[in-house]
């Protein structure tokens, strides 16, 4: 049963010229003939998206007066809008997108028939809607033909909220309104918003039913009971990691982990085209073709070949793909229980080692720190790596209290007996602007070898700070970086940046009250 402004919503649309569940190429054409964007020599569609081309994280919104009010973490992530705001900007929207043409997308957020939503994106411009096609579950002609749509997301890049008149900080706004099913993402162009919108959405509806929502990527060995989690920000190496030859990719950013197992929430890969390089990733590289949108990426106006190493307009590249276009990807995203579980972050600080083995104290403590470095370009403003604190590594994404997905995974990795391991993909040698990122190489052999339980019974000393064991040794790897106080050319300055990075933890986790013992055994010792 529809809501009223739902019912409003489907009289628009009725008025619109409305071009429904197109196919790729469809969207592809539309967009050419409107000038939205250009092929590339690899048949991807390039755009650019203005001014914003990351996140805009001060400008999300819940409504106040709403019955879920209790259940949202209010704050400087989840902030209040009133019901006079909302209703006044879903108004002028709709006054907005009257007698334009619209494209409308019908799909699913969930691999999962179980426990899927079914959602209906409505945009106003062809290639955000080629993107909620490649993002989202796509469903079959059968299942269109008795689709019913649960959520409504509407996208209006190009209207712009009034801060006074609508309750919004700027002109971008991303408004929920549970109680109507409804979300507005308007102001800016950037896709990822959309996509980050749903997630939120999907966070707040999956716990609810005892499901764990994760902000991770997902792959598989040749067995069904051979599955890894890859948690980690944007930047850190969720989908890099993730796409591995030797492994089959559920997905690469969103999963949902129920008493079945886990399971893709997108039907789609949103990769960070940054330096991209056909052998470090060829998998990306090569799902870079006719279906595939490029966002901000510089493309040679003679040749239409884009150039991956330019940051002309943001390093926040990006490319949008469905997920069929690696090879021997897991369709539908489904599989079992994870066995192993790998925190990524992004030391700014030069501290962390490549690996570390985390007990199951260790792993709340870090899941709930959630320490990372904030990467240029994924949110405005950030113009080199940032140290940041964000909860079940998704703060951003997060309506509910921290507690409520911590809990949920430490009963997860409790009941499977999963092995969690915190990985840095970020600075060695000394801080950002002295020393220099691990080898990519380096850490998929240290991720390899905890996939084959190579590491298992290694030698392992314990870091005096944090507490953890790392390896003295892995196959493929130097030794020499295992130890991060060795990398650097004068140990002492490690010393006082690890009890600097330490201090920050304790300071950091103040906000948790009432936590465990336990797990505040897991604080590092300074």
């Amino acid at each position: 049963m529809h809501s009223t402004k739902q019912t409003n919503l489907l009289k628009l649309i009725g008025k619109c010229r409305a071009n429904c569940n197109c196919h790729a190429p469809q969207l592809i054409e539309f967009s050419l003939s409107h000038g939205e964007g250009s092929l590339t020599s690899t048949g991807a569609l390039s755009v650019t998206t203005g001014k914003y081309t990351g996140r805009s994280p001060n400008d999300k919104f819940f409504l106040r007066e709403s019955k879920y009010s209790q259940d949202i973490n209010w704050g400087d992530i989840n902030q209040a809008m009133r019901k006079e705001h909302f209703d006044q900007l879903f108004d002028d929207v709709l006054n907005y997108l009257d007698g334009k043409e619209l494209y409308i997308f019908d799909g699913y957020a969930g691999a999962d028939p179980n426990y899927r939503l079914n959602l209906r994106v409505i945009n106003e411009l062809a290639w955000q809607n080629l993107f909620a096609h490649q993002l989202l579950v796509r469903p079959t002609d059968n299942e269109l033909s008795t689709f019913s749509c649960d959520y409504h997301i509407i996208c209006v890049p190009e209207f712009k909220a009034e801060p006074q008149k609508h309750g919004t900080n700027s002109e971008a706004v991303i408004a929920v309104n549970l109680d109507e099913k409804i979300i507005i993402v308007g102001g800016t162009s950037y896709a990822g918003e959309i996509k980050k919108a749903i997630f939120t959405l999907i966070n707040f509806v999956l716990p609810k039913s005892n499901i764990l929502s994760m902000h991770c990527s997902a792959n598989v060995g040749r067995t069904n009971d051979d599955v890894a989690l890859f948690f980690g920000l944007s930047g850190t190496g969720k989908t890099t990691l993730s796409a591995d030859p030797d492994r089959r990719l559920i997905g690469d950013d969103e999963h949902g982990w129920s008493q079945d197992g886990i399971f893709n929430i997108e039907g789609g890969c949103y990769a960070k085209c940054i330096g991209l390089d056909p052998d470090d990733e060829p998998q990306i590289w090569n799902a870079i073709r006719f279906g595939s949108v490029l966002e901000n990426v510089i493309v040679d106006e003679t040749t239409r070949e884009p150039d991956f190493s330019a940051n002309d307009l943001t390093e926040n590249t990006r490319s949008a793909y469905p997920i069929e276009y690696i090879p021997d990807s897991v369709i539908p995203g489904t599989a079992g229980h994870p066995g192993n579980i790998f925190f990524l972050t992004a030391d700014a600080f030069g501290v962390l080692p490549p690996l570390a083995k985390l007990n199951n104290e260790q792993a709340m403590y870090h899941f709930l720190s959630g320490y990372t470095s904030k990467l240029a370009g994924t949110e405005r403003g950030i113009k080199e790596p940032e140290a940041t604190f964000s909860e079940c590594f998704g703060a951003p994404f997060l309506p509910l209290p921290p507690l409520v997905y911590a809990n949920m995974l430490g009963e997860r990795i409790n009941k499977h007996q999963s092995k969690v391991y915190l990985i840095n993909t970020g600075w060695t040698g000394g801080p950002y602007g002295v020393g220099h990122r691990f080898k990519l190489a380096h850490t998929r052999a240290l991720i390899k070898a905890a996939l084959q339980g190579q590491l298992d019974d290694i030698p392992c000393r314990k870091d005096p700070i944090f507490g953890f064991d790392v390896p003295l040794m892995c196959p493929g790897v130097p030794e020499s970086i295992l130890t991060p106080r060795q990398t650097w050319q004068n140990p002492d300055d490690y010393d006082k940046q690890a009890r600097r990075l330490a201090l920050s933890f304790k300071e950091n986790f103040k906000k948790f009250h009432k936590m465990s013992a336990n797990i505040l055994t897991a604080s590092p010792a300074v």
